[in-house]
């Protein structure tokens, strides 16, 4: 069962032609267009193949594409590293990971969890396929609260779209969601055929409006480093960098760390946090 992924080639290569104007690439903007950006004759003539070509490739039903070909489109395109490599992996069915269409439950290895606890001053966490949240230290469950989500529910898209407070905690919601449904998009091209991230796909898709239109949109993103900024319901705003590190052995998984500047207002609230969840309940 293919997510939304049927045809996602194609969709993939419309929506990055709309995004160049013509001019952009030398060609006459004027004129009349049924369509933003380029035409598939013009991303043709520009990568160097044949009308019939790139158009059989849009549709899904051309031969075995070779790397020569997809790098002309992608720089036709100007696609990003991540979204070439994006590019080549729809392009090429048979290459993708198909993981099962149920997979096994992931989890976090025994090492890796006492790794976590290690981190008391980092709020920690692992994430795994579909973005679900597999385990995490104190200091990162006092931050997000992970231990009080049913499990269920223990997955960002799900917060992200679903919660109600959801834009409350995040003060640049826009960009937080934009970048979880292109990281979710970078997933499901990988494996195309899980039922779970299908089913996913559908229940944020029935819930929200924003995730329809941003899946809609293509976007694909790697998760590897940045800033996120939250609004702690306790200590306030936290302004935290994070680095995402791929989990040696368990190339479905990352471990997330948040780094805030040493001796900052954020790191002065995350130790006032990390006693105030240590201390015991009244």
């Amino acid at each position: 069962m293919d997510i939304s992924l049927t045809g996602e080639l194609g969709d993939f290569l419309r929506s990055r032609r709309a995004r160049i104007r013509p001019e952009e690439v030398g060609l006459p903007g004027h004129g009349r267009r049924r369509v933003p950006g380029l035409r598939r004759e013009e991303v043709a003539q520009l990568a160097g193949v044949s009308v019939d070509y790139y158009i059989r490739l849009e549709q899904g039903r051309g031969p075995s594409v070779s790397d020569a070909v997809l790098d002309a489109i992608g720089r036709v395109l100007r696609l990003d590293d991540t979204e070439q490599q994006y590019l080549r992996t729809v392009a090429r069915p048979a290459a993708r990971r198909t993981a099962a269409a149920v997979p096994a439950p992931q989890r976090a290895r025994p090492g890796l969890r006492l790794l976590l606890d290690t981190m008391e001053k980092a709020p920690a966490f692992v994430l795994g396929r579909r973005m679900d949240v597999l385990a995490w230290n104190a200091l990162g469950d006092a931050v997000a609260g992970f231990s009080q989500m049913p499990a269920g529910e223990r997955n960002m898209p799900r917060q992200v779209f679903l919660n109600p407070q959801a834009r409350e905690l995040y003060p640049d919601w826009p960009a937080v969601a934009a970048e979880t449904v292109a990281y979710l998009r970078l997933d499901a091209g990988n494996h195309p055929r899980d039922r779970q991230l299908a089913t996913l796909v559908g229940e944020l898709s029935l819930g929200s409006e924003d995730f329809r239109r941003l899946w809609a949109d293509h976007q694909v993103k790697e998760k590897t480093y940045g800033a996120k900024r939250m609004r702690h319901p306790v200590v306030g705003e936290l302004t935290m960098p994070y680095e995402t590190l791929t989990v040696t052995g368990e190339p479905d998984q990352m471990l997330v760390v948040y780094t805030p500047e040493p001796g900052s207002q954020t790191a002065d609230r995350l130790a006032l946090l990390a006693s105030w969840a240590a201390s015991p309940a009244v």
